[in-house]
């Protein structure tokens, strides 16, 4: 039903990028997160970013836009605004989509959708692959409690939704319309009715995702959270699948949680994909902000093509494929369908030419 690959990768996509990683070329990478607000207007109790502190400091538009065409020249490939905050809470995020794209480099945004506006959506819709909305639970008074904010707020964010979508339909946009819902005690009644709001409202998907724990996060009330007692939730939330909607339950990444080891002994995912922050700092991995041993660079002092080919990431990158201990890293983190795809790749089974 995942015909997004959400569970799983799309490095394969990529021949070239990945034969020239093969012959050990220090390559641009494909994708990057930016976090083009540091606020946000929720306090969701599972956020893996508190830490931070929800500092209001945005990105300056025109430095962010020239940023992406040179890095999109270098050879980057897609952007996800998302990051420490809210991404719309950027007073002008939507022109620096519609720039992006028009630059060469697809674009994705993961939002609470509270102030993605139709106005918005109107100048937006045209210009973006996907757009993901984080919504987890299905009743005001649940969202109230999950996200941290008045429960009214759940409202405007499904209402923006539904207009997009209208929006999308009347002017024939291709872009993606999904939701997210991590699951958690609080919510798990509420995942076949948030399904059926999704349906309704015109949505492509929902994700039910399990809660994962960032290793620098204050919040430790869902550490060891667990599934295999809520598997049996994929049936009847297949129930709701048509050819237009999709219930992607992320079952695989939840029996991951009881793995005692990884599949893979090294990071080799990172030369592919990287996290920028409100303050222009390239990290490798999300989880290990503020590691200093996966700090590339900044992209705002620096020129982008000196933090992608620099000593400092090619020494970070090596380091990472031979000395970092994944057992030690965040679970299910977003390179783990990669690295085991890499793992392979790098360490061909003998029997692989009988195809």
């Amino acid at each position: 039903m995942d015909s997004y690959n959400i569970d799983s990768h799309k490095i394969h996509y990529h021949p070239e990028r990945l034969a020239a990683w093969q012959r050990g070329e220090i390559v641009a990478p494909i994708y990057l997160e930016i976090s083009p607000s540091g606020a946000c207007n929720c306090r969701c109790k599972f956020c893996g970013m508190d830490f931070i502190g929800y500092k209001k400091r945005f990105w300056d538009t025109d430095l962010l836009k020239g940023r992406v065409a040179r890095m999109g020249a270098l050879g980057l490939k897609s952007i996800m605004y998302a990051g420490e905050g809210e991404p719309f809470l950027h007073p002008e995020l939507a022109d620096i989509i519609v720039h992006t794209q028009e630059r060469g480099v697809d674009v994705a945004i993961t939002t609470n959708a509270i102030v993605m506006q139709p106005a918005i959506s109107e100048q937006i819709l045209g210009h973006v692959s996907w757009i993901k909305a984080s919504v987890n639970a299905g009743s005001s008074e649940t969202y109230a409690t999950v996200h941290g904010v008045d429960g009214k707020k759940f409202s405007d964010a499904i209402k923006n939704l539904e207009q997009a979508a209208q929006i999308r339909s009347r002017k024939g946009h291709r872009c993606t319309l999904g939701m997210q819902m991590v699951l958690l005690p609080e919510n798990v009644q509420e995942a076949v009715p948030l399904a059926e709001m999704a349906k309704n409202i015109g949505m492509d998907y929902l994700v039910i995702k399990p809660y994962s724990q960032h290793p620098l996060s204050g919040n430790r009330d869902y550490e060891g959270l667990r599934y295999s007692d809520l598997l049996e939730m994929e049936e009847r939330l297949a129930a709701l699948n048509t050819e237009r909607f999709k219930v992607i339950f992320r079952s695989a990444t939840m029996r991951k949680l009881e793995a005692e080891e990884r599949s893979f002994k090294h990071c080799l995912g990172l030369p592919f994909a990287g996290y920028v922050d409100t303050g222009g700092d390239m990290w490798g991995c999300l989880a290990y902000i503020s590691d200093k041993r996966f700090y590339f660079g900044n992209i705002i002092t620096e020129d982008p093509e000196e933090v992608f080919y620099g000593k400092r990431r090619a020494e970070a990158l090596r380091w990472a494929a031979t000395d970092l201990d994944v057992q030690q890293c965040r679970t299910n983190c977003r390179l783990d369908a990669v690295n085991t795809f890499l793992g392979q790749l790098d360490n061909p089974h003998h029997h692989v030419n009988f195809i």
